[in-house]
């Protein structure tokens, strides 16, 4: 048994997040025999890389953006469009059609903005349709297919159900950019740093702490402890994984 201690910045997590997304049997078999499409967001973008080796402008990624202090939009004429796969290439459908066909081995891959200790995942929606997760969390669930949540640690909250509802009551003339409802997802695997060290390295891990200063606002603080070539495997990959740059909102 051998243990390892680290901090990952905001921009770390998203990439290890990413890297064992893309690396779970089911996203696997979708992305080369099945359907898949990952929806909009920026650990989102980090997903779109792993899968096509391109870089993606990861703040394009995106419709809606927390920035500036405050909940925003990403301007429609700049956002780049969601990618969906069928059969191992890039469909020319948009993500609404490949949903139609979906079947119950099928991916959808959507992240989220909070995430509390029972494991649901809240959805910051500035539509009255729902956005993206309204429109397709009906049809994925009816179907039995799967939902892949890559959330990252700093966005635990006490509760998803209380602060969905507590945003429902919010006025609609809100300061803080744009008004936001928050949709709770309570269907699907959630992956966060903890459950990518199981996946990518078979590593059991403990996350510690939150927070710090200077790059590392969103940093989360976690112990990994199991097989000694596993650990030294980890240690090896963070040297790459402590060198992701935050993501760049220059070009929004």
């Amino acid at each position: 048994m051998s243990a390892i201690t680290f901090v990952l910045t905001s921009a770390a997590s998203k990439r290890l997040i990413a890297k064992a997304v893309v690396a779970m049997p089911e996203v696997q078999r979708a992305h080369r025999q099945g359907r898949l499409i990952v929806a909009g967001g920026t650990t989102n973008a980090y997903i779109a890389e792993e899968l096509t080796g391109a870089h993606v402008e990861k703040v394009r990624y995106t419709a809606g953006i927390v920035t500036e202090s405050k909940w925003g939009l990403t301007p429609i004429e700049t956002r780049l469009k969601p990618l969906a796969f069928e059969a191992g290439s890039a469909s020319q459908r948009t993500w609404q059609e490949v949903l139609q066909d979906f079947t119950a081995q099928d991916v959808f891959i959507k992240g989220g903005n909070a995430l509390d200790p029972a494991g649901n995942v809240g959805v910051l929606v500035g539509g009255k349709n729902g956005g993206t997760i309204g429109a397709s969390y009906g049809h994925i669930v009816a179907l039995g297919a799967h939902l892949i949540l890559p959330v990252g640690l700093e966005k635990l909250i006490p509760s998803v159900p209380i602060a969905a509802k507590a945003l429902g009551h919010a006025p609609l003339d809100a300061p803080h950019g744009m008004p936001c409802g928050l949709f709770p997802v309570a269907y699907g695997t959630v992956v966060t740093e903890v459950a990518a060290l199981r996946q990518l390295y078979g590593l059991d891990a403990v996350h510690v702490h939150s927070g710090g200063v200077g790059g590392s606002e969103g940093a989360v603080g976690l112990v990994a402890y199991g097989d000694e070539g596993a650990c030294s495997r980890l240690r090896a990959d963070l040297a790459a994984l402590l060198k992701e740059k935050p993501v760049d909102t220059g070009s929004r």
